[in-house]
């Protein structure tokens, strides 16, 4: 690997303390010593650090952090006492908005600054792109040359123009060898070749649509949100199937006008798909991609096209928030009700939420985009902090599709089977009309539970306090907590029953298995995300399905938004009530806005719609929203039912997750929190007590919940909280600031 380029900096002259971030956990900065003027805040420099070097990022004093969140600083070191910096790297700096980005997540957090700064200067993303070298004629005369036909060949061929390796060799059909040997006598010479830019520049004009009326006011007022070159926030709320992608295209236009760069953000990395190809459709070239699946050098040479502002279109996962935009103009979020947009492990933060500050400290526009908003932007809408646009109608001459509960009380499956009568029934009919059908399950595998019929023992998961689930085409059973697999035992582990283990509930594998016993003719594909490990794998689905390979589709989650299929027009949910169980605060939020983003994926040509829905809880309101197709409703009566006990949005949360190597050490710990409870006005703490994932990778765990008022800063209690207490190096306490998951 090549090592960045190292400006050294002299020592002459008048010295200076330069605060420098490196990407570990320490509190704050480090101060080194440089001589004056030597270095920015933003330059990339190399530094000593015990007995290694390590590269981090010149800082300067924290703005924009309110002081409610700010992190106590320790006593300046003597300069006498200063390590002297070991030079700059030839690398681009860190933007200034990034910098204050990155201080105001740490803070917010409670997150040492360091590791948000590690998510934005990882080492390979900060390793040089590599120069390309190509080939010349030397300046040495050839006469004294042995010359024999591969060299002569490579002679006639190369010019003044360089040529590359692999383009001289295939032109000549020679080796590198011969090259190097034309090099060493003088007659050819390496000089770097000029490499085309990595990302084309999109063109704003390059195929604009005809939109209706609706998408066209819509557009103009998100598009001019973008030439205001100020922060806002405006939700473009639609209908599923209402062109709200291209609606928000035409304010990425509008920021490619402007000469500007544009984030977007989407939650699923298998939705950048479809969505690149739209783009590519719109603006004439694909653009920069930024997601967990890219290799290491292109990773590399993406995060340096964008630091030099030669990516003007980024599409990625949330950590693009992290990328080094030297002229940010817009951000958008995509599906921004996704829960996937929370970090869960290492630095908890919620991508949609940061996302919005970060277009507040650069002073650009965001927009989120969703047919299923979630209440707290709902809230923030109502307040007046964010605009509101909104599409109504469906694109063209599509309608939204009929929404109807199949009562599994009353017209229940044959026992053993998962489909009702009228699903199996409803899919043929689709099949006789030359269309296409889907059933969702949001549960991965072949079956939840196996357990043994002769002494009841159920297969769980010893890392975990969770149940193996059957992946039976696989054949094991697999935690999806900690990803613990074992094979099928052919005998009970307890009893030693054999032919006794019986799978309990369905999973997609399940469904899959049934939907072949009922349609034996039919194509049927499976998309989950365990069966499409790439987005390659994602892409060639979609265009099986696009070009009416395929007759059935069964997924989980990842079919429930984004995708466009014009025959697709039957959704059968096969459990319509998973999801609605258990405690989780915004259970009944995430069910309906699912099931109404998979219910969007039927009829959205000329071809009605039909969505069917399996419940046992017909009088739920979530299935009367769904079939009522009143989502505002739904979320009113959510908003009633939260306001009265401060719930989110109306409160905050603060999550405290204790973990140890013991149950009697994590008790001790959460015992201790909970003593030293913060007992102030407009709070309340709620626990310590088992966490509904009581074990999790070995590690037991308890849970804290401080809630307060919405005016109430939760960073500076927490702080008061946790001062003094004091952990073994096998306890943890995790702060999630904003809890989407209650595990």
């Amino acid at each position: 690997m090549t090592e960045p380029s190292l400006e050294k900096l002299t020592a002459e002259g008048e010295r200076e303390r330069v605060s420098v971030l490196v990407p570990l956990p320490f509190p704050t900065a480090l101060d080194y010593l440089a001589p004056a003027g030597s270095v920015a805040p933003g330059d990339l420099v190399s530094v000593p650090l015990g007995r290694r070097q390590e590269t981090g990022c010149v800082w300067e004093a924290q703005t924009d952090v309110p002081a409610d969140f700010a992190p106590v600083t320790g006593r300046a070191v003597p300069l006498a006492r200063l390590k002297p910096l070991l030079g700059r790297l030839d690398l681009p700096s860190i933007p200034a908005d990034l910098r204050r980005f990155i201080d105001w997540l740490a803070a917010y957090t409670l997150t040492p600054p360091g590791l948000v700064l590690a998510m934005a200067i990882r080492a390979r993303h900060t390793q040089p792109t590599r120069v390309q070298l190509g080939w010349i004629r030397g300046s040495a005369e050839t006469t004294g040359l042995r010359m024999t036909e591969a060299r002569q060949r490579v002679l006639d061929v190369v010019g003044d123009v360089p040529l590359s390796t692999a383009s001289l060799t295939e032109k000549t059909g020679v080796s590198a060898a011969v090259l190097r040997g034309l090099a060493a006598a003088g007659a050819l010479r390496e000089m770097p070749l000029v490499v085309p830019p990595l990302f084309a520049p999109p063109e704003p004009g390059f195929h604009v649509p005809h939109l209706s009326i609706e998408q066209q006011e819509a557009a103009d007022r998100l598009a001019e949100g973008v030439r205001a070159h100020r922060f806002s926030v405006t939700l473009l709320e639609g209908v599923t199937g209402s062109g709200k992608t291209e609606v928000y295209f035409e304010a990425v236009a509008a920021c490619l006008a402007a000469g500007k760069q544009c984030l977007v953000l989407l939650p699923e990395i298998a939705l950048s798909t479809q969505w690149t190809d739209r783009f590519a459709r719109r603006f004439g070239v694909q653009p920069a991609l930024w997601h967990s699946e890219l290799g290491g050098k292109k990773r590399r040479e993406t995060w340096h096209a964008i630091a030099q502002g030669q990516a003007s279109v980024v599409v990625g996962a949330r950590s693009a928030l992290f990328l080094p935009f030297p002229d940010l103009g817009l951000i958008i979020v995509d599906e921004e009700h996704e829960s996937a947009f929370k970090q869960e492990e290492g630095v908890t933060y919620h991508g949609r939420d940061m996302a919005i500050v970060r277009a507040r400290l650069s002073d650009v526009p965001a927009i989120l985009v969703s047919a299923t908003p979630s209440l707290e932007t709902l809230t923030n809408v109502e307040t007046g902090r964010y605009g509101h646009v909104t599409l109504q109608s469906r694109h063209g001459n599509a309608k939204l599709p009929e929404v109807r509960l199949l009562d599994m009380r009353r017209a229940p499956p044959e026992r053993g089977q998962f489909l009702a009568p009228e699903l199996i029934g409803a899919v043929q009919a689709c099949f006789e009309r030359q269309e296409q059908a889907m059933l969702f399950l949001n549960r991965r595998g072949y079956a939840p539970l196996t357990l043994c019929r002769a002494c009841g023992h159920r297969m769980e998961c010893p890392h975990c306090s969770a149940w193996l689930v059957e992946h039976r085409a696989r054949q094991i059973l697999t935690c999806h907590h900690c990803g613990y697999h074992a094979a099928l035992p052919e005998t009970c582990p307890s009893c030693e029953a054999e032919a006794s283990l019986v799978a309990i509930g369905p999973g997609i594998e399940r469904v899959y298995e049934e939907a072949k016993l009922h349609f034996p003719e039919a194509r049927i594909l499976v998309m989950a995300s365990d069966t499409l490990g790439s987005p390659s794998a994602t892409a060639e689905a979609v265009r099986r399905i696009s070009e009416r390979e395929i007759d059935l589709v069964i997924g989980t989650q990842i079919v429930a938004k984004g995708w466009h299929f014009p025959d697709l027009t039957l959704v059968g949910v096969v459990d319509a009530d998973l999801g609605l169980g258990g405690g989780d605060l915004r259970a009944a939020e995430r069910t309906v806005q699912l099931l109404h983003q998979v219910s969007g994926r039927a009829g959205r040509a000329d071809k009605p719609g039909t969505v069917l829905l399996q419940s046992y809880l017909g009088d739920h309101p979530v299935m009367k929203a769904l079939v009522s197709n009143d989502y505002q409703a739904f979320m009113e009566q959510e908003s009633a039912q939260r306001k009265p006990g401060f719930w989110p949005p109306y409160g905050r949360l603060a999550a405290l997750i204790v973990s140890a190597d013991s149950a009697e050490a994590a008790d001790r710990l959460a015992g201790l929190l909970g003593a030293k409870a913060p007992d102030l006005p407009g709070t309340q703490v709620l626990g310590p007590a088992p966490a509904p994932l009581a074990i999790l990778r070995g590690r037991h765990r308890r849970r804290l919940l401080l809630r307060t008022r919405r005016n109430v800063a939760v960073q500076p209690i927490l702080r008061e909280w946790l001062e003094g207490v004091k952990l073994t190096t096998h306890e943890r306490i995790d702060i999630d600031i904003d809890p989407i998951s209650f595990l």
